[in-house]
Formats: structure tokens, sequence, C-alpha cells
């Protein structure tokens, strides 16, 4: 496919003196760069009481942002103070139907940011014992002291051929 014939002519748009719409960068759906449904992004106070049912009043900070995410399909993003997320947001996606005022709540969460502390990226097992750890765990049996294998005195049981004692006996046929 030709990248550049997917691409619209604007030149002669430009020349006549009519601003484009939104620049589209690669990768980004056409509908995700432009303006939020207004009525959904001023339904800030909605988002937050939303939030405030899964978390503490407290746990919530400012308004970041509201993010068009598709057709009526707004998503609220809140500063978290939530202690251990430094950096994390909360969100709340609200949208409505066509011709409707009336906003719902979808989802509710907590994403981490670009300044968020994350743990590391998990690594497999097999690849996180180093050659000094497998040598490390082969000496460790060698260097173990003898005293230690051995019972101390006093927790040996007798020997008894006893019934009674260890068996039960059963009934002679």
């Amino acid at each position: 496919m030709n990248p550049e014939a997917e691409q619209p002519d604007t030149t002669e748009v430009e020349q006549a003196g009519v601003k484009p719409e939104a620049k589209r960068r690669a990768g980004v759906p056409v509908w995700r760069v432009g303006k939020p449904d207004a009525f959904l992004a001023a339904a800030v106070d909605l988002a937050r009481a939303a939030i405030e049912g899964i978390t503490a009043p407290s746990d919530i900070g400012a308004h970041i942002a509201a993010k068009s995410e598709g057709d009526r399909l707004v998503t609220h993003l809140f500063e978290s103070k939530l202690p251990g997320y430094q950096g994390w947001q909360w969100y709340a996606v609200v949208t409505r139907n066509s011709r409707s005022k009336v906003v719902t709540v979808s989802e509710l969460g907590l994403l981490p940011s670009a300044d968020s502390i994350l743990s590391p990226e998990w690594v497999p097992w097999a690849e996180r014992v180093r050659p000094e750890d497998a040598q490390a765990m082969e000496e460790e049996p060698a260097q173990a002291d003898p005293a230690l294998d051995e019972e101390p005195a006093g927790n040996e049981e007798p020997d008894t051929d006893q019934p009674g004692e260890h068996e039960p006996v059963g009934e002679a046929d």
C-alpha cells in the first residue's frame, strides 16, 4: 500500500484559507484527536462522585483532564493521593446515548502515568538465576554442619514388639 495515497490532499484546502481539522497522528484513530463531547466533559462532579464510591474522597486529587475516547465517550482523569501510588491517576469513563442528557459511568479505576513508580518487569526464574547463584547452591550441601544431621539423645523411641503399644491387635481368624 502506498501511504501517500491514503492521506488526503490538503494543499487545496490550505490554499483556499480553510483550516484543516485536527492533525492526525500515526496510529491514532481520528475520533481520539478531536475535542471531547462538551456535555460529558462537564460531568466532572459525577465522575468524582463515582470514584468516591470505590475509594475515600481524600485519596482523590485535582481533576487533570477530560479525554475523548470516542463518539460520546469521555475519560476523566484525577490525581491519586493514595499512599504508595505516587504519579498514578484515578479514571472514570462516562458516556451517554445520542440526544440524551443522562450521563452514565461506564468504568472506574486507577492507572499508572509516565511519572508512576512501577515494579520491575517480571523475569522468569530460569533467566533470574545467575551462574554464581547456582555455584553457591552447590557449595551449601558440602559445608553443612554434621552435628545438625544427628538426632539429639533421648528422642529415640524404645523398640518393643509387644502388641497393644503401637499396633492394634486384630481378632484371630
